[in-house]
């Protein structure tokens, strides 16, 4: 499977985001993109994802346009920045809530997903009520639970310890052996080191190869 950005260009409010940007991205890899914040990360997971339009060029996963054959990509686990779950709920009712709006996965696949995060999903305690950490958790486990074709993760070791970093490396490589295409956003050098296949750098909206890591 391919997802083809074509000269993808942005700005809001007279602010250039995404500058003529092309790149092809292939299942069963996992493509790192750093830069510092501001410098269009985010904006780039958005625009591919289907999450926000492009003023030109153009998006396409196996020939299919974006924003024509499909609003957002069909198949599309997500972690963007400040991702928002219902604080009164428990992490189960959460996902279950989620899972309810596809209707792709049942009960034993959520159970699954939270417990592959290192979360317990019989946990009665409300979202509120967790710590950075395992909120973090729960977010990534939302992102991977329906096995989606595509995944795209914003700092997804942020607010971890040692221990659960390991275990969110050890899922994205789980993930990248199943076949899924991954794109990572992280600051964290290690990651990159030992999740990426190709490295592109971002500045001031223009995505440059930096390095192919295979």
């Amino acid at each position: 499977m391919e997802l083809i950005a074509n000269k993808i260009c942005k700005e809001i409010r007279g602010k250039t985001v995404l500058s003529d940007i092309e790149l092809c991205l292939c299942s069963g890899n996992i493509y790192g993109f750093v830069g510092r914040n501001g410098s269009g990360k985010t904006m780039l997971f958005r625009a591919l994802s289907g999450l926000m339009t492009v003023d030109s060029g153009e998006i396409t996963l196996e020939g299919k346009k974006l924003h024509k054959d499909f609003s957002v990509l069909p198949s599309l686990g997500i972690v963007l920045e400040n991702a928002g779950l219902f604080p009164g709920m428990t992490g189960m009712q959460n996902l279950t809530y989620l899972a309810e709006l596809r209707h792709r996965i049942g009960t034993e696949e959520i159970r699954q997903a939270i417990s592959r995060v290192g979360l317990d999903p019989r946990d009665k305690r409300p979202y509120s009520k967790y710590s950075l950490g395992m909120k973090q958790r729960l977010v990534i486990a939302q992102a991977i639970m329906e096995k989606p074709d595509v995944i795209m993760l914003d700092e997804p070791t942020n607010a971890l310890d040692e221990a659960g970093v390991e275990e969110i490396r050890k899922l994205i490589l789980e993930e990248k052996e199943r076949g899924a295409l991954i794109l990572l956003a992280s600051h964290n050098k290690e990651d990159m080191r030992i999740l990426a296949d190709c490295l592109y750098r971002i500045d001031h909206g223009k995505v440059t190869l930096q390095e192919e890591m295979i």
